[in-house]
């Protein structure tokens, strides 16, 4: 302890200051009341004596010594293992800011284990001074160990931000990252650790000594995070996602590592180095870095155009040595490009670094541009064709360029005119554009005469777009020409369109005679097939008659039916059931169903048929049947085996089936066609859902069941049959076509809603279709777009969706012809007769044809009619020796 010595008061005048801390403090009573506020001595308010005793307390709480009045007094010091909680308590009530007394009252509380008053004491010390990193540890500590739910965790956070903003300690905030990854099961938990170690980080994470405890804790975590969710790398799909986020969210630090990290597992990727260096070269620019990263991606992927492109403007844009740029251009030649296309980009690339590098008044460096736009075309001409059967330069962009600037920075036309002469002799004097792009070379930097010249051999040369180029040579001579050379240009332009338009036509016909050859050896093939197949099974009579249908079908492909023929002894056994009128959605005039017979008592079926064939169940009357409840289902293969357990099984899923009701001929063979009701007519909507439902390889029609006798005008058809502008119809298509490849085809022009490929009785396309777009826009671009295309070498026609008109009066006229000129005969008095093929010979037959109106590209077949009254024999010759 120090010596106490007298000094002289400036209040009282008398030799009693005594240094205390080295602060004069005067022991005469007068100055301690006047200076008790500053020193605390005593309590605001108080108006009481001032006593000895008051002072000596005062020196031993402060000071730990005990003063006598008088000189040569030495101080003595203050026995601590005497100081009890409740003096703790009145030293603090006589001075609040008694830094020392707070601590020792914390421990004295900690040490009698009361909670409740240590936490009051913490918490009244906290608010006067900032506390130490050993008292803030205790207290979290002692708070921590209390803990049971969550709302005391709550509180324990809260702690912990008011403990770290006393002073930087690290030890603090490891105590709270520790403790938050005990919390991180509850719901966002593992974002609250993070983000308390990224506070944590940015804190204390530079401190020299025990910074890195935090970093080392930081990592164990995210290494046990990622051993629960991750079981292997990271896919390239991963990394990209998680690029583009830090991309959006703008960190380079942080992009530049993913990056980093990615490449480091996906070297070979050129895509993902052309994303990392063009980040580098728009957002970093820094030259080191920049340049670093671009050297790398050339030696990871060579073989990659666009990584040595990018290298070499890399180069430029930080001021790289000219020799540096040539020595990496001379690499990239030798990098093995696998396009000849790249070698011409590469080329092009250095040739505008040397172009930016010429003064165009210093030869020197013009020289250097011209050696090397020389060179450039010799290694195309030499090494790249001879490695790729091509230059790589089929529209000789690099000869353009160097024509260009030839005439518009060195003013030499003559050099350009020459360059233009050996592009024109390469192969591209057919092409209009090359002629028009020569052109606008001349009207920029030339003169007219020049121009004029150009135009006229684009004329005589062009293939591809004649049109174009004439109409460019008749608005240069309304411009600038007299009326001989306006002459002249129409006369060599009609010229050309009329030998165009010729050459035309017959590329024309020469494709569509191709086209009916294939569409012969299809059918021919088809055909072919058909008959193998018959030799290969055993059908009934019945059977092939109906396969021979098919037949004629699938080669004529019409899809009306032929009128129905009455069999052998229908009438022969007086039937009394009513014939039934039934309207299907697969013909243009309805069909007939064939009448139910009720055989008479003791008639027994072929054996042949009875083995093959169910018994046919009785007939219900018309009493019986409700139309409401039941559908009428067609087309179906005649050799179809259990027609009753199969459809009855096919339309289960639509509601509870009452009866299947097929139909089948006098000698127990399967009609093709059969009844379906069921018990509920909810369940007919469900049913008519399977309509052209494929059975045996053969579309199945299912149509409402309609008395016609009762309702002679109900038609069904599917579809509409007036125009819709946001449908298109095309025909043409290849028989190999599918639904797939065509929505392919269609969807380029616009959003496909639907696709309808038309096919015949027999499941069989007819290569035509309809496709219907979300718009009339959409439709009619692909109309503009489609019509003339080609598809597997067949023209397809596209229009606008406008069926044609059914005429449905004329009834009487048979609805398919037996080939191109033999009509059938109309029924006559006697009514239809057993055969609907005409006995009379082909010549004796006159055809009408009358004009045909196209309607979806389709055009009405020709009407004929027999000759009129009877012909001698004479006649006969006559139109014989005319042939």
């Amino acid at each position: 302890m120090f010596s106490v010595q007298p000094q002289s008061c400036s209040s009282c005048n008398v030799n009693c200051v005594r240094s205390l801390n080295h602060q004069p403090v005067c022991v005469q009573l007068q100055c301690i009341r006047k200076q008790r506020l500053k020193f605390h001595l005593l309590p605001a308010k108080w108006s009481g004596p001032i006593t000895r005793s008051h002072i000596d307390r005062h020196y031993r709480i402060h000071s730990n010594v005990s003063l006598s009045v008088g000189t040569g007094a030495v101080p003595v010091e203050h026995d601590k293992a005497n100081v009890n909680t409740p003096c703790a308590f009145l030293q603090l009530s006589i001075n609040a800011f008694d830094y020392n007394c707070h601590v020792d009252l914390i421990k004295l509380l900690r040490q009698e284990g009361k909670l409740h008053r240590l936490r009051k004491a913490r918490q009244k010390m906290s608010e006067l001074f900032p506390l130490t990193e050993e008292i803030w540890l205790d207290w979290l500590k002692d708070e921590i160990r209390l803990t049971e739910d969550e709302s005391d965790r709550e509180k324990v956070y809260e702690l912990f931000k008011r403990a770290v903003k006393d002073y930087v300690c690290p030890e603090i905030w490891l105590e709270y990252v520790q403790y938050s990854i005990g919390g991180m099961g509850a719901q966002g938990g593992i974002e609250r650790v993070r983000s308390i170690f990224e506070r944590a980080l940015t804190a204390v994470g530079l401190h020299m000594t025990k910074g890195a405890s935090i970093w080392e804790a930081y990592r164990e975590f995210e290494i046990v995070i990622l051993s629960t969710l991750v079981s292997e790398p990271p896919k390239l799909a991963e990394y990209q996602a998680y690029i583009d986020f830090e991309m959006k969210e703008g960190d380079p630090a942080r992009v530049q590592i993913i990056f980093e990290r990615a490449l480091a597992e996906n070297c070979l990727v050129p895509d993902l180095w052309i994303k990392y260096t063009t980040y580098l070269d728009r957002q970093l620019k820094i030259r080191d870095l920049v340049l670093s990263a671009h050297e790398r991606a050339v030696r990871n992927c060579p073989w990659t155009m666009g990584l040595w492109k990018s290298y070499l403007l890399a180069l430029e844009r930080h001021g790289a040595d000219h020799q540096t740029v040539t020595d990496v251009f001379e690499k990239a030649l030798n990098a093995g490009f696998i396009q000849a296309t790249d070698y011409v980009e590469i080329w092009q690339s250095f040739l505008d670094y040397l172009r930016r590098r010429v003064d165009f008044k210093w030869s020197r460096e013009l020289d250097e541009l011209r050696a090397a736009f020389a060179r450039s075309l010799d290694y195309l001409k030499q090494d790249v064709e001879e490695r790729f059967s091509e230059s790589g330069d089929l529209s000789c962009t690099i000869m353009q360029i160097w024509a260009r600037i030839e005439a518009l920075h060195c003013k030499n036309m003559q050099k350009a005119r020459e360059l233009w002469d050996s592009i024109m002799t390469k192969g591209n004097a057919k092409h209009a554009n090359m002629w028009l792009e020569y052109y606008n070379l001349e009207r920029s930097y030339g003169d007219a005469s020049h121009c004029r010249k150009a135009l006229h051999r684009a004329v005589q040369c062009t293939s591809d777009y004649p049109e174009h180029v004439c109409d460019v040579l008749l608005n240069f001579e309304r411009v600038e020409g007299s009326l001989e050379d306006w002459d002249a240009a129409v006369q060599k332009t009609e010229t050309k369109i009329n030998r165009v338009n010729e050459q035309r036509v017959a590329e024309k016909e020469a494709l569509q005679a191709r086209q009916e050859e294939e569409k012969v050896e299809h059918r021919r093939k088809a055909k072919a097939d058909k008959k193998g197949q018959k030799k290969s099974q055993k059908v009934n009579r019945t059977g092939d008659k109906r396969k021979a249908d098919d037949e004629y079908e699938e080669e004529w492909g019409e899809d009306a039916e032929l009128p129905s023929k009455r069999l052998r002894g229908e009438d022969d056994f007086g039937s009394t059931a009513t014939e039934e009128l039934m309207e299907t959605e697969s013909g243009l005039f309805g069909r007939r169903a064939p009448p139910r017979k009720t055989e008479p008592p003791g008639f027994r079926k072929n054996q042949r048929g009875s083995s093959e064939a169910p018994q046919q169940p009785q007939d219900v009357s018309k009493e019986q049947r409700i139309d409401e409840n039941c559908v009428f289902v067609s087309n179906l293969a005649f050799n179809l085996d259990d027609p009753e357990g199969k459809l009855r099984a096919l339309f289960q899923g639509c509601g509870t089936v009452q009866q299947v009701r097929p139909v089948f001929s006098m000698n127990g063979v399967f009609r093709g066609y059969c009844y379906v009701q069921f018990e509920d007519r909810l369940a007919v909507p469900e049913a008519l859902k399977l309509d052209r439902k494929e059975v045996d390889g053969r579309p199945m029609y299912v149509s409402p069941c309609v008395d016609k006798n009762k309702n002679p005008d109900f038609k069904v058809f599917k579809y509409k049959t007036a125009m819709e502008k946001h449908k298109i119809f095309i025909s043409g298509l290849p028989y190999t076509c599918t639904k797939e490849t065509l929505e392919d085809l269609c969807k380029q022009h616009g959003t496909v809603k639907a696709i309808r490929l038309v096919t015949n009785r027999s499941g069989k396309p007819k290569g035509l279709a309809y496709v219907e777009y979300e718009n009339e826009a959409q439709a009619s671009q692909a109309v503009l777009k489609m019509d003339g295309s080609m598809l597997e070498n067949f023209t397809l026609s596209v229009a606008i969706s406008n069926p044609p008109s059914r005429k449905m009066e004329d009834k009487g006229v048979p609805s398919r012809l037996l080939g191109a000129a033999m009509p059938r005969q109309p029924q006559g008095a006697r009514g239809k007769g057993r055969t609907q093929i005409s006995l009379l010979p082909r010549s004796l037959y006159r055809q009408s044809t009358p004009d045909a109106k196209a309607e979806n590209g389709t055009i009405s077949a020709p009407h004929t009619t027999e000759t009129d009254g009877s012909l001698s024999n004479e006649d006969f010759a006559r139109m014989l020796l005319k042939k």
